[in-house]
């Protein structure tokens, strides 16, 4: 599938899962809230895998992975974005998640022995100045106390274990392994860790009142689980987790633009500014932009003669 599209589809699905949380926050326990999002879409794709016939049986060390994935990305993530929400604003959050490339680029050269490519670490830097100048209205009301430093603490445990989740599944799928049934299992895995942590955390199942609450929760796992991890992890599979995580730092331009008709958020000079460096950041991370010098090293590799044994 195209990547372009791929990464489109992350960006508009996960642009507008921001405000469908909002409507969770607060209204249970996050490890819970996190639970019945995953179960929507563990239900979904198991009732995909079944009416398709699509095979179930994979080896057992990629159940161990896929188990791993379950953790680190579908438990261990959301349960502490979710909870970081509580203390700091979204505008941080969005700042601070362009550390996931950074933690990628870092565990795929340690853990897959794969190569630190420049145009990502470039495309992530212009990517965080750009959410920088789009945000810094909203860091001029931050002042630093013992809830927000909780916050940072926990938010940023979260991208590494998204980070965890990342390097795992491209592992899992540089295997060959499907995508449908690595979600599926994956989920299905992590809600062994939610409701299991929920039930001897004491977490309260008590359901809201709220109807915004449902609505937010099928939204969140239909398309915010079924659909845009389904298209992130098939881009994660074709470009690497290095790239495609860049679809963090877009996202919130996505968040933005649909506050601007439905909470009337203003744009400024520097916004503006702000999302063109994201956007160039992205073209030169996946390639678009060729950096200076590459092509004439590449082509001096390619034509210079062996070196005599």
């Amino acid at each position: 599938m195209n990547n372009a599209f791929l990464f489109i589809a992350c960006a508009l699905i996960w642009g507008s899962t921001w405000i469908a949380i909002t409507f969770q926050t607060g209204e249970t326990p996050p490890l819970v809230a996190v639970a019945w999002r995953f179960t929507i879409a563990s239900l979904c794709l198991g009732l995909f895998c079944l009416i398709r016939r699509l095979p179930m049986r994979l080896p057992l060390h990629i159940h161990i992975k896929m188990a791993g994935v379950g953790l680190f990305l579908y438990t261990l993530d959301y349960t502490l974005l979710y909870a970081a929400q509580h203390f700091i604003i979204s505008a941080l959050l969005a700042l601070m998640s362009s550390c996931i490339i950074y933690i990628n680029v870092g565990l795929r050269r340690w853990w897959l022995k794969q190569p630190v490519r420049p145009e990502v670490l470039i495309g992530a830097t212009l990517g965080m100045v750009g959410i920088t100048l789009i945000f810094i209205p909203e860091f001029a009301h931050v002042r630093l106390d013992a809830a927000l430093a909780l916050g940072l603490g926990i938010a940023m445990v979260s991208f590494f274990c998204a980070s965890v989740g990342n390097v795992i599944s491209e592992r899992i799928l540089d295997k060959g392994t499907p995508v449908i049934q690595m979600n599926f299992y994956a989920m299905t895995y992590g809600l062994v860790f939610l409701y299991g942590s929920a039930l001897i955390g004491g977490q309260s199942f008590a359901l809201p009142d709220s109807p915004d609450f449902y609505i937010a929760l099928l939204y969140l796992g239909v398309f915010g689980s079924v659909l845009a991890f389904g298209s992130y992890m098939k881009l994660l599979q074709q470009i690497g987790s290095d790239k495609a995580a860049y679809v963090v730092l877009v996202y919130p331009i996505v968040a933005l633009i649909i506050s601007t008709f439905f909470e009337g958020y203003r744009w400024t000079l520097l916004a503006g500014i702000g999302v063109g460096v994201v956007l160039f950041g992205n073209a030169i991370a996946m390639g678009k932009v060729p950096l200076p010098g590459r092509k004439a090293i590449k082509r001096a590799a390619a034509t210079s003669p062996d070196t005599p044994g």
